[in-house]
This record gives structure tokens, sequence and C-alpha cells, in this order.
């Protein structure tokens, strides 16, 4: 059983045929659910909030560009300074993790040894598991990362891919519920289509959402659109009140 730990090369022939499919991109798709989901709510909110102050679709259309701008901008900075953080601290523990390995090499290996414990290997199987790690001190570090801290190495380009895709999305979902007010010159008008577009797209992107995050499609559709509906009527709300 040690000696697999270290060889994953002599694989059994079922495990050779079995194909396991799983999705892989969770941190896109991550990213764009974080971009969609504000790029539809909260221009849809503003846009709704300026219809019921009365203003034209002129002055809604230029209000929500200007803040679809700043918002992926921003959402796109908070999605780099998100990722690049993780880096910092993946890079703090690497190294860490290596003067440990250097400075306390018996301590490490008590570590590993109360690793292999926990997924059952019997104490007689440390010893070709723990000399082999010795030996690779490369291999040694890429465990205890992964085994002991429970830390995966980051894309480099993580923090820059993350930033573009969340804007990007961010603007995607933004000009849905503003694109009526480019061909509506009536705000009233536009409203209410604004209202009937974006709620498609939230049920829409709901079901999306749940379907890759594992979670139940019909029921992540409903939540995702009564959410900016929500916002969207409290925003209408609050530009009446103000009139008043």
């Amino acid at each position: 059983m040690a000696h697999d730990l270290i060889d994953n090369n002599n694989k059994s022939p079922l495990l050779k045929q079995h194909k396991e499919k799983h999705f892989t991109s969770g941190e896109v798709v991550r990213d764009v659910i974080i971009g969609v989901s504000d790029g539809l709510t909260v221009p849809f909110a503003l846009a709704a909030g300026l219809s019921g102050a009365n203003a034209s679709s002129s002055i809604i259309l230029t209000a929500g560009i200007a803040e679809v701008a700043a918002g992926s901008i921003s959402m796109g900075l908070g999605g780099y300074l998100a990722a690049k953080s993780e880096a910092d601290h993946y890079m703090r523990e690497l190294k860490r993790e290596q003067e440990e390995i250097v400075s306390v090499p018996d301590t490490e290996a008590a570590e590993i040894e109360e690793i292999l414990s926990q997924y059952g290997i019997q104490p007689n199987e440390y010893g070709p598991v723990v000399n082999a790690l010795r030996e690779n001190p490369q291999a040694w570090l890429d465990f205890m990362m992964k085994f002991e801290l429970g830390l995966e190495k980051p894309d480099p380009k993580r923090a820059l891919h993350s930033a573009l895709t969340i804007a990007i999305a961010y603007i995607v979902g933004g000009f849905v519920p503003l694109a009526p007010y480019m061909f509506i010159p009536i705000a009233r008008k536009a409203v209410l289509a604004s209202v009937a577009v974006t709620i498609m797209a939230l049920l829409v992107f709901g079901y999306a959402k749940g379907h890759f995050t594992g979670n139940k499609p019909v029921g992540s559709a409903i939540q995702t659109a009564l959410i900016g509906v929500v916002a969207s009527a409290v925003a209408f709300g609050m530009a009446k009140l103000v009139q008043l």
C-alpha cells in the first residue's frame, strides 16, 4: 500500500478502463456567477429606481452604462485581489514548509506518519513512504502542502483571468436590463420590458448556476429571479417614496 502512494504507474485494468467525468472549471464558473449575478441585479435595480423617479430613458441608459462600467472595474479588481491573496498565502506557507523540512526534518517526518495514519495506513508501512519522500525533497514539499495544509498550487495567471472573467460577465449581465431603454424612449414602457427580459435572464442564469454547482436547477432559478425582483422592487419603491 505504501508503494502505491508513491508510484501510480501500475494501475489495475479496471482503473485504466474506467474514465470518470468531473467538472474541473469550478473557479471559472464561480467568477462567471459572481459577475453575471451582480451584473443582472445591480443595473436592474438602478434602472427600476430611476424609472420610479420618472427619469427619461436616455438618462436611465446613461446612468446604467456608467454603473456597468464602474461596477465591472470594481468587481474585476475585487476578483483580482482575492485571487492574488490566495496566491500570496500559498507562497507564504510554501516558504514556511520549505524551512521546516530543512530545520526540523524529524518533526516533519512524524507529521507524515500522522497523516498516513488518518488514511488507515498501518505503522509498519510508514517507513517506505517516509524514506521515499526524504529522498525527494520536492515530492516531500508537495505532499505536505497538499495533505497537511490542504493547499493546491495556484495558477500564476489566475488573478488576471479572474479579474477579466468577472468584469466581462458583469458587463454582459448589466446590459440585459438596460437593453430595452436603448430602443424604447418612454421609460414607463421600457421598465416593463426591462422587468420581463431581466426576470427571464435571471431564471435562465439561475437554472444554469444550479446545474453547474450541483444544486437543484429549478430552485436555484426561482431563488435567483426572486432576489433580482426584490432588489428592483425596493429600488423602485424607494424612488417613489423620495418623490413624495
